[in-house]
């Protein structure tokens, strides 16, 4: 049985969009109003986690398309590189889509997706917990696709006979129904007290329409 450390290194690892859509369902934010390393220090610490490590993944819209966010992500993301946080990006890419629009008719228009962000989460956390650089990953995510990386991270933890938790934190509220964390994970609700103890003080709006 592996012997539970008395120091757990944690590293947070941020799905940026995924965790933007799930507060703005459950709190009414409208754009991306947290502090990643605010929200991770406040999960950790009432566990006794040391928090090693954040880690911020996000898709970014193509200027051209949508300026508003992809210069917003831009100086978010310059800020917390400059406050420490480790950072990964791409750009969106995008196809045409026919939607059904308020009334009942139908428009094609050019959709932004995500491509490779959830792999690479995925794989940074695989890789960084069989390399022994943490013992608890933290992500704050719903995505189920990333189910799977638990079942590798607990592979690991036999094969090292090493104790390794993963925990995913996510909002709750009233009026959001996704209810679920990451499967066979910690699940770690936070209310609206406590994603708003985090926000980011800083907004990096200026201007213009989403």
């Amino acid at each position: 049985m592996p012997v539970e450390p008395s120091v757990k290194r944690t590293i947070a690892f941020f799905d940026g969009q995924n965790l933007f859509y799930a507060a703005r369902d459950a709190f009414g934010y409208t754009y991306p109003n947290y502090d990643p390393h605010a929200l991770a220090q406040q999960v950790c610490t009432p566990r006794g986690w040391g928090l090693a490590q954040v880690r911020f993944y996000t898709g970014i819209a193509d200027p051209r398309v949508k300026p508003f966010w992809h210069d917003f992500w831009v100086r978010k993301l310059t800020t917390m590189g400059k406050m420490g946080l480790w950072t990964f990006s791409r750009p969106l890419r995008y196809r045409n889509e026919t939607v059904t629009l308020s009334d009942g008719k139908e428009a094609t228009v050019s959709v932004g997706r995500e491509k490779g962000i959830d792999v690479r989460l995925a794989l940074d956390v695989v890789r960084m917990a069989r390399a022994n650089e943490l013992d608890v990953a933290l992500l704050f995510s719903q995505n189920q696709d990333l189910s799977e990386v638990a079942d590798e991270v607990r592979a690991i933890s036999m094969a090292q006979n090493r104790w390794i938790k993963m925990a995913c934190a996510f909002p709750v509220s009233p009026t959001y129904t996704n209810t679920r964390g990451i499967n066979r994970t910690d699940w770690i609700p936070m209310d609206k007290a406590l994603y708003d103890a985090c926000l980011d003080p800083t907004d990096y709006r200026t201007g213009g329409k989403p």
